[in-house]
């Protein structure tokens, strides 16, 4: 069902205000600060529980929470308040609480007098509000910008009568509830999806394409068995480390990322794209490249095109014709590799492990003729393309579901619509 299909409201009127525009006749139009009472009142966390005020609402303190040492300066909760996060780099974080606790000082709280909660909770946490608070803020930059009370307190919102307010909020809880599991279940069906690839993926690779081939004992517990004419080789047989230097250091500087692959660093995140290449290594196209910090996550590719990377970076190139880089390449993304990286690689910091070219170089190599290795390739980039595709549509239209709630939500709380 579209927006478009739900039924008007008799007479509307102008509210001279954005956000709000044309709404119900019978509707009041009020500002923020008459319809709520701002807490203030200081606690600490020993007293009264500590919470974190998220996007998806109010809950007890999560363990990756920031937290502070100022455990006795923090602002009390009541079940039934609505908090939400003053500051813009945490847009869209708000909820009524479900729970009396505690929580920090840039959070905003509010007991609602003269609006109920169920209703407050959708028409706070709609889209549109949402713009519009962070609208009447203040800061320097984008990401230091903040609303305060003072603020929020001026806007203004159009409020149905009490039993509108109660009827429009079960009606938002029923379809969103809908909206939501049905975004739950397609998100499931692509990790399956996503699974099924990985699967098919590992046994191309591991098992070739033939599944009337006769089997062998490939000698390593992790591996299993193999095609009877394959070979098992050291991967210090098969590939040299390269550590080229450029002459000039002129070329496009490369970084990695999971998703993307080896690419020009200004296409990949700021927080990924951050080592340095002072010292940096030459690529050439084809080589196959491992960022070491995290081989245990699958973070190799192959170089599509020359340019230079971190010296945290190995460059390895095939010793011997008869080799894919691109059948390696896989190869060493599928889990039974990675579970056997993992068992290989070194810490240094938490989340950081190293996995050095002694290491990589011991780990055994599974290797078909070179015509069924491009076999291979193709038929695992065929494969990826048609889960590619199906995964792709899923996606869209969880994108559309999504869109469609914003929507919906926007649309009941400002009167666009009527639900009764």
């Amino acid at each position: 069902m579209t927006i478009a299909a739900y039924s008007k409201y008799d007479a509307y009127r102008d509210s001279g205000v954005q956000w709000v525009g044309q709404f119900p006749a019978n509707w009041e139009l009020a500002r923020l600060g008459g319809l709520f009472e701002e807490r203030r009142h200081k606690v600490s966390d020993t007293d009264f529980e500590p919470l974190s005020v998220t996007k998806n609402g109010i809950f007890p303190q999560l363990a990756n929470a920031a937290k502070t040492n100022d455990g006795e300066n923090r602002k009390l909760v009541r079940a039934g308040d609505f908090v939400i996060n003053s500051r813009s780099d945490r847009k869209g974080s708000s909820g009524i609480s479900p729970l009396d606790g505690s929580v920090s000082l840039i959070n905003i709280v509010l007991e609602p007098k003269r609006i109920l909660p169920e209703f407050c909770h959708h028409l706070l946490k709609s889209y549109a509000f949402v713009e519009e608070y962070y609208r009447v803020g203040r800061g320097i930059v984008a990401d230091l910008w903040t609303t305060r009370y003072d603020e929020m307190r001026t806007i203004l919102i159009a409020l149905p009568s009490p039993d509108e307010q109660r009827t429009i909020a079960a009606f938002l809880d029923g379809k969103c509830a809908l909206i939501d599991e049905a975004v739950r279940i397609k998100e499931k069906q692509i990790r399956l999806l996503v699974e099924r690839r990985q699967i098919l993926i590992q046994q191309a690779v591991t098992r070739g394409l033939n599944p009337d081939a006769p089997m062998k004992d490939s000698g390593i517990d992790w591996i299993g068995q193999i095609p009877a004419h394959w070979e098992v080789k050291r991967n210090k047989h098969m590939f040299v480390e390269i550590n080229e230097r450029s002459a000039k250091g002129e070329e496009q500087h490369l970084s990695m990322s999971q998703k993307l692959g080896l690419v020009p660093a200004d296409l990949v995140e700021k927080s990924l794209a951050s080592e340095s290449y002072q010292g940096a290594k030459l690529v050439r196209t084809g080589d196959l490249v491992l960022n070491r910090l995290k081989a245990h996550l699958a973070v190799f590719s192959l170089a599509p095109m020359e340019g230079l990377v971190s010296p945290d970076y190995s460059v390895f190139r095939p010793l011997v014709q008869g080799a894919s880089s691109d059948y390696f390449e896989i190869l060493f993304k599928t889990s039974k590799y990675l579970g056997e990286f993992r068992l290989r690689v070194r810490g240094i910091v938490e989340g950081f492990y190293r996995l050095y070219t002694d290491d990589f170089m011991d780990c055994p190599l599974l290797l078909p003729p070179l015509d069924e290795q491009l076999q291979i390739v193709e038929h695992v980039r065929a494969t990826t393309a048609q889960f590619h595709n199906v995964i792709a549509i899923k996606e869209s239209q969880i994108t559309a579901l999504r869109e469609y709630k914003t929507s919906l939500i926007n649309a009941a709380v400002t009167g666009k619509i009527k639900v009764l």
